[in-house]
């Protein structure tokens, strides 16, 4: 009988689960909702269920018995921490051999194709993270929006406030963000937006959404916001270099990957290409594949197989 692999990425915006064949073919997929959180009986049930129903999504995809798939080996990445998560995955999932890491590990195996190299991760919070030649892995940034997140969506809509805030106040330079941010919000003036964004009615997932704003002002000419996302490209880039400098050896050769709508910038990623490529060592391109497929090329080392993806 054939065997098969499960792989998932549960994230903090949706969850997905990819199921391949022992020849690295995938055979099926699904997504549901996100499944970051299970503190408490009612976040617990609807992790256990956003699970259930990715995983039988794909398996009725594969052919398999959506009811009851089973698995050579499942990897399972998952955002916000794994301890609290593992010992129900492993009564969820049937399969030899069940690994439960953390969503950067998955999102590095994919974008490299399984392969060490580094991936820097921007969407509404920021990390870095990666893996020698040697099997040696280090992360970079990802302590959250008080401590951290340097260079994510929600860094530079905050940042973006801050240069309107300066400008209300008298002692910072004009800048075209203040009408363009008082529209999205509709906010009278920058008191107002101030006050607005601690409201629960703008949780910092949609705070984050005001990113795009300013990438539009900068595109425009507006030199305020393209410093901003000169800068969030250097606080990137630089989280890279500390993932460089522990991995890998000077002048030795490494590939790294960008992940995340802020690199949906132009300004922003040709910014941090740029001052990633200064050391000519280092190769950047995007991920060759999603964070999901990342966990089944996991799932398939882990059985000792070394398979490429096969799409089809």
């Amino acid at each position: 009988m054939s065997q098969y692999f499960l792989g998932v990425d549960g994230g903090q915006s949706s969850t997905t689960a990819v199921i391949g064949d022992e020849n690295g073919r995938i055979a099926g997929w699904g997504s549901a909702g996100p499944c970051n959180h299970v503190s408490g009986t009612e976040a617990r049930t609807k992790f256990l269920k956003v699970m259930s129903d990715c995983v039988t999504q794909a398996a009725a995809r594969a052919g398999l018995d959506p009811t009851h798939p089973r698995f050579r080996t499942a990897c399972l990445g998952m955002s916000g921490g794994t301890d609290d998560k593992a010992a129900l995955l492993k009564e969820l999932i049937v399969a030899e051999d069940v690994i439960v890491t953390h969503d950067g590990r998955i999102a590095l195996s994919g974008a490299m194709n399984g392969g060490p190299g580094m991936i820097v991760i921007a969407g509404t919070g920021s990390i870095a993270f990666g893996e020698s030649p040697a099997g040696e892995t280090v992360r970079a940034g990802g302590w959250g929006y008080v401590y951290g997140d340097e260079g994510s969506a929600f860094d530079i809509a905050r940042q973006a406030v801050r240069a309107i805030l300066r400008e209300h106040e008298g002692w910072g330079a004009h800048t075209a963000l203040t009408p363009a941010l008082l529209e999205a919000t509709d906010a009278r003036d920058a008191n107002e937006l101030m006050h607005r964004l601690y409201t629960p009615e703008w949780p910092r997932s949609r705070v984050a959404t005001l990113a795009p704003v300013v990438d539009q002002i900068a595109e425009s000419g507006d030199p305020v916001a393209i410093d901003l996302l000169n800068s969030a490209a250097q606080h990137l880039a630089l989280l890279a270099a500390a993932i460089r400098r522990q991995l890998f050896r000077e002048n030795e050769p490494s590939m790294l990957a960008w992940i995340g709508g802020v690199f949906g910038s132009a300004t922003l990623l040709n910014r941090f290409r740029m001052l990633i490529e200064l050391e000519g060592s280092v190769t950047a391109a995007p991920p060759a594949h999603a964070p999901a497929v990342g966990a089944l090329l996991l799932a398939y080392r882990a059985a000792g197989l070394h398979l490429k993806i096969q799409q089809t």
